[in-house]
């Protein structure tokens, strides 16, 4: 019985080496033909460029081409949906975005379980967001912000890049934390918010970084603080918000996803390529010029990050009441 059980035992684990054979070298030719990296927004902006750039890197050192497809409509889930459904395979990625963690609340009748049904493979980046106010709106700071908003109830406009978007849900957190009221404008894009903010047609927007600090050195705009826990390079005379709101952070987010069930060895792959990519000087610099603080770690690390920002702005949109557009 010891001899039958001893060649079973071997015999088995022959049978499963086999079995890991076969996929260990499809991970190790990966890739064999072009990829796709959907992203779910239109072209031109900090999801399509962080594409891009990433995608090129790809490209050129694991030797096919990486091909952006701009899958726009419904606040990125869209072009999310279409990773879902696509094959595990490694030949559809997903440049998730802060807007997936907040869809998973904000819509009630979606298709997927962002975390349940994707991979995650690696973070790129953190982008930090600039409180602006027009120069008519008589604050210096957040504190005295605060102040004049409470003095005002429902009198003070605050602009966004859309519902569910990265500045919305940074001005809803900053509603909910201080208690103040302000009436949200939504817009199809920051673009559009920072027009009517400069012609002081709304007081005050949550905006991503990219281009912002031109704005307050010629006086045009107001920064009363930062989003994120550190203050920007590009504003160092801004205080962040948590300087005076305890426990505020918002940010946005870049990073690779896949289908869920994608082979570990692809996804390590990727994920170690991708490391290397960001922490290259000169990509570095790319990433710098939209903003970005580069995010290196381990496919958990960035899933982690993932799932914490999901249950975060589930509790904003909950509280807020928030619907989409």
């Amino acid at each position: 019985m010891k001899l039958l059980r001893r060649n079973f035992l071997k015999l088995a684990g022959s049978a499963i080496t086999a079995s890991t054979l076969p996929r260990l070298a499809f991970a190790l030719d990966y890739p064999t033909r072009p990829t796709r990296i959907i992203a779910g927004f239109a072209a031109g902006g900090g999801v399509d460029i962080t594409a891009r750039l990433i995608g090129q890197w790809l490209a050129d050192h694991l030797g096919q081409p990486f091909v952006v497809e701009n899958r726009t409509g419904a606040g990125g889930n869209i072009g999310t949906e279409a990773v879902v459904n696509a094959a595990a395979d490694g030949y559809t990625l997903l440049l998730a975005t802060v807007p997936n963690a907040v869809n998973a609340s904000l819509y009630d009748n979606l298709k997927f379980n962002f975390v349940r049904d994707i991979a995650p493979v690696a973070g790129v980046i953190r982008v930090p967001m600039v409180v602006l106010v027009h120069p008519l709106v008589p604050a210096q700071t957040i504190p005295e912000f605060i102040a004049y908003a409470k003095a005002n109830p429902g009198k003070v406009n605050m602009a966004s890049a859309g519902s569910g978007s990265a500045p919305h849900m940074a001005g809803e957190l900053f509603k909910m934390m201080t208690g103040v009221d302000m009436v949200h404008v939504p817009y199809r894009g920051q673009g559009p918010a920072m027009t009517d903010l400069l012609g002081s047609q709304v007081q005050i927007l949550f905006a991503a970084a990219p281009g912002t600090a031109d704005y307050v050195r010629s006086g045009k705009l107001r920064a009363l603080g930062v989003t994120t826990a550190a203050r920007m390079p590009e504003l160092p005379e801004v205080p962040t918000v948590g300087d005076f709101v305890a426990g505020y952070e918002a940010s946005q987010w870049y990073g690779f996803a896949a289908p869920k069930n994608t082979p570990a060895e692809i996804v390590d792959k990727l994920n170690k390529e991708i490391n290397t990519a960001i922490a290259d000087p000169g990509m570095k610099a790319r990433l710098a010029a939209i903003g970005g603080e580069t995010m290196p770690g381990s496919p958990a690390d960035f899933g982690k990050l993932i799932s914490d920002e999901t249950e975060k702005w589930g509790k904003v949109v909950r509280t807020a009441g928030i619907k989409p557009e």
